[in-house]
């Protein structure tokens, strides 16, 4: 292969990154392409460091580089001499942008439509991540993403559904929709349909798909679609991720969040109420600037009261631009700190509901190296032998705090299952 990539960030970048990684590969050239990410500066310090240790190790390949961090950090990536060329987010998936005619970053909040990531199930992986929408209209305070994707755009319905229906025919078991704003999926578009909307559409029209998830959600603009979507649809696996950030309202307005605590209460009771055994993960940020003791106590009280049990916590790092880092911070013990007892929490959560876990018998879709999913996205330790993409029901004898661990012997492969649980599931 010609063409070798890095992909920094979110899964939205893993598979633009796959679809770039085709698009360059066509002309023949020796290439290595970047998709860089803005979320910290930190993202930003590795990209570049990785980006002069692959120079020094493929002299000969040219370094293409795109991505949020090419959009929101320009003049930094154009002063190194390592890249040869940078393409913007608003023209990366964009055949002629590899053929030499990118205008280079500068041109994504001109961007009006989504561009579409058209990658089928990805070698070597069982779960396949399917693009609807990108960008962003909100401006929280901390956040530079909506400068590096441009405006909120959605994939039309119909070319979804093309894109799935490609990718159940190419073996992929998973389809997880995403998106940088997924929630505001269908706004721009005149088909009257919501995110909820989508799901359902997808999952009546392609009744070989066996399981459909959601990447991170905004919960205040779940509509009751969606809701709905959770309650009647089995195949809609029961784990969202959703998008907090804070559990104080003080905090949430100074991030200029659209939720209030209460807000994410109410959706996490009524969602469970909707579906029994739905799980939850989210997003947490430690030591926001002006965070209290109080105020972050009311952040991790939110793991009992919203039941979460998948939590991503980040320590606070300041952004140059955003209006949060004008504000008067955290000291950094203070937010290393937080951030350690936020983790706690969230490790004590996950190992309660593992052991709720313990004795029941649990359809498991195996992975790489000898493990695989639950329904509700725990990882499960099925030991050797199990073919990537084979779903198992096994009897979960113990929890080791992170992961399930089967029993030895699980029920034997069922070849027809997934044809027959997804026939029968009433989409």
């Amino acid at each position: 292969m010609s063409v070798e990539t890095l992909s920094f960030g979110c899964r939205l970048n893993i598979v633009e990154t796959e679809a770039m990684r085709r698009l360059a590969a066509r002309d023949g050239r020796p290439r290595l392409v970047v998709n860089t990410c803005a979320v910290t500066q930190e993202a930003g310090r590795q990209a570049r460091k990785a980006i002069r240790r692959a120079a020094r190790a493929n002299p000969e390949a040219e370094i293409v580089v795109t991505g949020c961090g090419a959009e929101v950090e320009t003049e930094a990536y154009r002063a190194m001499p390592e890249i040869g060329r940078l393409i913007g987010n608003a023209e990366k998936l964009n055949p002629a942008a590899w053929a030499g005619a990118a205008r280079g970053p500068g041109a994504v909040m001109e961007a009006l439509t989504a561009e579409r990531a058209d990658v089928p199930a990805m070698a070597g992986h069982t779960r396949t991540f399917v693009p609807v929408q990108n960008g962003c209209d909100h401006r929280c305070t901390f956040c530079v993403i909506p400068f590096g994707r441009g405006r909120s755009r959605s994939v039309p319905a119909g070319a979804v559904v093309e894109q799935v229906a490609r990718t159940v025919e190419a073996g992929g078991r998973e389809v997880v929709l995403t998106g940088v704003d997924l929630t505001a999926y269908g706004r721009d578009l005149d088909e009257g349909l919501s995110l909820g909307g989508l799901v359902l559409r997808i999952l009546a029209e392609l009744p070989g798909l066996a399981r459909l998830r959601l990447s991170s959600i905004d919960s205040v603009e779940a509509d009751d679609a969606l809701l709905d979507a959770i309650a009647g649809q089995p195949r809609l696996m029961p784990h969202l991720h959703l998008s907090l950030q804070a559990g104080d309202d003080l905090i949430l307005k100074r991030m200029k969040r659209r939720h209030s605590r209460q807000d994410a209460i109410r959706f996490c009771a009524e969602a469970h109420a909707a579906r029994p055994g739905l799980v939850f993960g989210a997003d947490l940020i430690a030591g926001f600037p002006t965070e209290t003791e109080a105020q972050f106590d009311r952040t991790r009280a939110l793991v009992e009261e919203c039941g979460l049990t998948h939590l991503h916590v980040f320590p606070y790092s300041p952004r140059p631009d955003t209006p949060a880092a004008r504000m008067p911070p955290v000291a950094p013990e203070a937010i290393r700190n937080r951030a350690a007892r936020l983790r706690e929490a969230g490790d004590a959560a996950r190992a309660r509901h593992l052991a709720l876990q313990v004795g029941k018998t649990l359809t498991v879709l195996a992975e790489r190296g000898g493990t695989g999913r639950a329904e509700d996205f725990s990882t499960v330790l099925l030991g050797e032998g199990i073919a990537p993409g084979t779903f198992r029901d096994v009897r979960i004898a113990g929890h080791d705090g992170t992961r399930l661990i089967a029993e030895a012997q699980a029920v034997p492969p069922q070849a027809d299952r997934a044809a027959s649980m997804c026939t029968g599931a009433g989409a």
